[in-house]
């Protein structure tokens, strides 16, 4: 009974044994049994030996730029069935520096490792490897987009074009677009393909296990690196590379994360197996965080969804975290809330900052005048600019299909609640329009930085901010609350779509800061969805005679500004709205989004006759001043 003990332990641990005496280059063994497959997070991980393999470092390209030092290179990740797997990066640091911190930075979906996220960090006194886990790169002089990727996968090294970059070996950790096949990887299937690792369903042939290998293997490198100091090391990342984040932060060598837009949510998709669930969903690496963590979690983002995050902080085993959520914004940032994920590195990787605590929050239902009433108490350690406190009824769809739920995600209109200060806290009334649906409500504390901060977002643009934020989890009001709080309806249904005036701008939402354009998601909402047979009508003023663009969902309505002092108004109906096939709008009850914009390219799609449309133009003279938008009847 002891020895048949033995040999079923053997059989548990085998799958992760790095070395097998058949194969002894591989990292991993192949396995073609099921009752071999690892199970959970540990069975996967707690045998792997990140350090193990040598990193056979190529250098590609090197460079210096204004006192900073830059390599395009390639690392070892492992060798499978036989054939080395190479990642490239970019690495880059201060000139003659020393005990550097490190940071890895991961790239999402369809994105480079990019040159500009290693020169902000430097900047900052960082060391940085941009890993390019899907094989593109942007730097100077070494551009690899698909096209390049596709002639190295071919080998055709004459072609001018031709650039050495990611080599997966016989397997395909790519994507946009993936080597061998599309099928499985990314999503949630762990089943055997030609290009993946066993032959039996397991967590080994998903295309996130590889990228994470690349994760821990570029931790490796960088403590590996002379002006590197390997006791301070971070990581961060963005869609995609948000979830990597989060499946890298796991290592122990990981002292602060800040995942964004991602690694939050694919744990209760039904289409995922119990296997993916637990060796590579997000709850299973969440619940083996010890290190600080920042989660960045826009409002509106159709992945990483806010819901979510009470359940992503309640897992991770560190009390020492933040989040940060941008309003109305669907998978980017503004540099504001980018920002944050910045000081928070600093905090743990130079000592240089300290990011105030997570603002208490406390919402009351029994109020005299039977109005929702939240508090808030936020650390002011730091100067405070301004609360602000966002709620919406639009939370969830029940029943709803997945592109409904994700539309609803993208485009849920989110009420400003008009803020109070008393005392050290800010209170807010939540007028409701409707009682039976969920209410979710969460505030953003504005701080003002001591100088401001300059970094490259997540799709490396380059901003500069003198403020930050740090928000509190969503909180959700259920309706059996509402209804056994005695909650009344105060609010109701108006015509006047924005009058222009006060804080109007919190519930519109802006990319550029340098244009005046805004867009709003009110026409979704119940209070100013549009009634039927409705026409659109709006007021403004334009010094100078320009065009300018009303933007409802894909349809668009270009104006003819006459110029002058006194207001202009304009009268729009449903058919003077058009999409790029030139179809009119039917009616407006089902706009989601709305935008002012001063002009807007809408292009067709590929192998489509759609041609590329232009509207508006560059805008001349002082930006328009907006006096009201509105429904006529």
């Amino acid at each position: 009974m002891i020895f048949k003990n033995v040999i079923i332990a053997l059989l548990f641990i085998m799958p992760c044994i790095l070395i097998s005496q058949n194969q002894e280059n591989d990292t991993f063994i192949t396995l073609n049994e099921a009752r071999n497959v690892p199970q959970n997070f540990h069975e996967l991980w707690s045998h792997y030996d990140p350090r193990k393999e040598p990193l056979d470092t190529e250098i590609l390209k090197e460079w210096e730029e204004n006192g900073f030092i830059f390599k395009v290179l390639r690392y070892r990740v492992g060798v499978f069935k036989g054939k080395k797997a190479m990642v490239a990066a970019i690495y880059g640091y201060p000139k003659n520096a020393s005990n550097l911190p490190g940071l890895v930075q991961i790239h999402g979906g369809g994105q480079y490792a990019d040159y500009r996220a290693v020169l902000t960090n430097a900047k900052r006194g960082y060391a940085t490897i941009s890993i390019s886990w899907a094989g593109r790169i942007n730097a100077p002089e070494y551009k690899v987009t698909p096209k390049e990727v596709k002639l190295f996968w071919a080998g055709k090294t004459k072609d001018a074009n031709y650039k050495i970059t990611t080599d997966w070996g016989k397997l395909d950790g790519y994507h946009a677009p993936t080597r061998y096949s599309s099928k499985g990887g990314y999503g949630g299937s762990l089943a055997p393909e030609d290009w993946s690792l066993d032959s039996v369903d397991s967590p080994k042939n998903s295309r996130w296990f590889l990228a994470a290998l690349a994760g821990r293997r570029a931790l490796t490198f960088l403590e590996n690196q002379p002006q590197v100091n390997a006791n301070k090391l971070g990581v961060y990342g963005h869609s995609m590379g948000g979830k990597l984040t989060v499946l890298t932060a796991t290592d122990s060598r990981v002292k602060v994360a800040v995942p964004s837009c991602e690694g939050i949510s694919d744990n209760d998709n039904d289409i995922y197996k119990d296997l993916y669930k637990n060796t590579i969903g997000d709850n299973s690496y969440l619940k083996e965080i010890k290190c600080p963590i920042l989660f960045l979690s826009p409002s509106n983002d159709f992945h990483g969804h806010l819901k979510d995050i009470p359940n992503a902080t309640s897992l991770i085993n560190t009390d020492d975290w933040r989040v940060v959520s941008s309003a109305h914004m669907n998978h980017k940032d503004l540099g504001e809330y980018e920002v944050s994920g910045l000081l928070w590195m600093d905090q743990y990787l130079k000592g240089s900052s300290e990011l105030p605590k997570t603002p208490e929050s406390k919402i009351k239902l029994n109020t005299k005048n039977k109005i929702p009433l939240i508090e808030v108490l936020p650390d002011n350690s730091k100067p405070i600019i301004e609360v602000d406190i966002y709620y919406t009824f639009q939370g969830e769809i029940s029943r709803a299909t997945k592109s409904e739920e994700r539309e609803n995600r993208i485009k849920r209109y989110w009420n400003y609640a008009n803020t109070v200060k008393a005392g050290d806290k800010w209170k807010a009334e939540l007028p409701l329009i409707r009682i039976d649906k969920p209410v979710w409500v969460y505030a953003n504390i504005k701080y003002r930085l001591g100088k401001p901060q300059q970094g490259a977002g997540y799709y490396y643009n380059i901003y500069k901010t003198d403020k930050f934020n740090i928000s509190t989890p969503i909180q959700v009001i259920s309706p059996e609350d509402l209804k056994k709080s005695k909650t009344v309806v105060t609010d109701k249904p108006s015509l006047i779509i924005e009058d222009f005036k006060g804080n109007w701008e919190k519930e519109w939402f802006y990319d550029k800061k340098n244009i005046w354009g805004r867009s709003t998601h009110k026409p979704y909402s119940t209070k100013y969805k549009a009634p039927k047979k409705a026409r659109l009508g709006i007021e403004l003023i334009s010094k100078e005679a320009n065009k300018m663009v009303i933007l409802l969902d894909d349809f668009a309505s270009e104006l003819i500004l006459i110029g002058g002092s006194e207001p202009q108004k304009l009268i729009l109906s449903p058919k003077d709205f058009k999409n790029i096939k030139g179809e009119s709008l039917k009616d407006f009850t089902l706009v989601k989004e709305l935008s002012l914009l001063p002009k807007k390219v809408i292009k067709g799609k590929k192998n489509t006759s759609s041609k590329t449309v232009k509207l508006g133009g560059e805008w001349n003279g002082k930006k328009p001043i907006f006096k009201k938008m509105y429904w006529v009847k």
